[in-house]
């Protein structure tokens, strides 16, 4: 059988496995996505990352979640690939085209304009997408951005009271989310945003660069605070700036953790 070269990979601790498919074709099943990145019986990660061949770019980024789906942008996925391919690229996703800039042991993305209409988000009805008229318990008036994937903001007075792990789920699968929804909670401090995601179809994450992007958006937007700032996730911290009308850049290290083959 053919053995099969990976990377294992982290942002910020939000993890990956990483295959190279420009040097092995590679074609994986939903089942086979999950069976791998399960922590118990296969190598582990929060997303499973396919680098393919692009006429239009460096090459293209494909992502799995750790339940099989697919989804179109994933921020500190995208620092590491950067990271694996040595020098500045630009990368194709589902979400559009990303540029990756490596410098002083970090990697920026510019990772193109947010999406704020309530049908790019997308919402299943129109409303203002900067304090929606929505709640969840306590959890209420957030804001949504799009950043490639749906993102939902709260803003609260302490992230770590939020029971995350309960609320999450229920938010996530929420029918006004048509196509499932990332859920951030963020609390805004003196050194920055502290921020806990739950992510879509990957459950509570150390770091989530597409949260942070969207939650600094969303932050700024609401002038809580100004770009850039610095973004602190349990995993480490990210610095993202934006300015409105403008693209969002995020700044932040990563780190390989070994190369390994295996047998699918």
């Amino acid at each position: 059988m053919a053995q099969h070269r990976f990377h294992k990979m982290h942002g910020l601790g939000n993890d990956f496995v990483v295959f190279d498919a420009r040097e092995q074709d590679l074609s994986l099943t939903a089942d086979q996505v999950c069976a791998l990145a399960d922590r118990h019986l296969g190598i582990g990660c929060d997303q499973l990352i396919v680098m393919r061949p692009a006429q239009d770019a460096d090459f293209f980024m494909q992502i799995f979640n750790h339940d099989g789906s697919e989804v179109s942008a994933c921020g500190n996925a995208t620092r590491c690939v950067v990271a694996l391919a040595g020098h500045d690229v630009t990368i194709k996703t589902g979400a559009g085209l990303l540029r990756g800039v490596m410098a002083d042991g970090a990697v920026t993305i510019d990772m193109g304009q947010p999406r704020l209409e309530w049908d790019a988000v997308p919402l299943a009805y129109p409303m203002d997408t900067l304090t929606m008229p929505v709640g969840w318990e306590d959890l209420t008036d957030p804001a949504a951005v799009n950043m490639g994937n749906p993102h939902v903001i709260f803003f609260v007075a302490d992230s770590q009271a939020i029971e995350l792990d309960r609320l999450g789920p229920l938010i996530e699968h929420d029918p006004l989310f048509p196509e499932r929804v990332n859920v951030n909670v963020a609390q805004i401090a003196d050194d920055g945003i502290h921020l806990r995601v739950w992510e879509r179809g990957a459950g509570l994450t150390l770091a989530c660069g597409t949260g942070a992007c969207a939650t600094a958006v969303a932050a700024i937007r609401r002038k809580l605070v100004t770009g850039p700032v610095a973004v602190h996730l349990p995993g480490g911290t990210l610095t993202i700036d934006w300015q409105p009308g403008g693209t969002v850049q995020m700044t932040g290290p990563t780190t390989h953790v070994f190369t390994g083959e295996i047998d699918l």
